[in-house]
């Protein structure tokens, strides 16, 4: 389910994901196959991980990078979560051969 807001995001970042939804920053990026499917990653990650313990999961690792590259973006971009969406974002295929907990060879 697609929701649109301008107002959920600063610079650089065009969409959010907590399932059931993807919150995009304006309603042209909904034509973004790339974003969409990168952010249909992360709701499959969400519901493996009961939702909670995704976020839980995610602000920790997000802590720990943060202490080791002492770069917020870079932090960011490090996160397992990420790795797993960016590096398979273009592969429209990947979510239907995509393993349960495939975000851990990324950690």
């Amino acid at each position: 389910m697609l929701l649109f807001s301008k107002y959920l995001f600063h610079s650089g970042f065009n969409a959010i994901t907590i399932w059931p939804f993807i919150i995009l920053k304006n309603k042209s990026l909904e034509k973004d196959r790339i974003l969409i499917h990168h952010e249909k990653i992360h709701l499959k990650q969400q519901i493996e991980m009961l939702w909670l313990l995704f976020f839980i999961w995610y602000l920790v690792e997000y802590m720990v990078k943060i202490v080791k590259f002492k770069d917020p973006m870079k932090a960011y971009r490090n996160l397992s979560f990420e790795r797993e969406a960016y590096d398979n974002e273009h592969n429209m295929y990947y979510l239907e051969k995509r393993k349960f907990w495939s975000f851990l060879k990324y950690v």
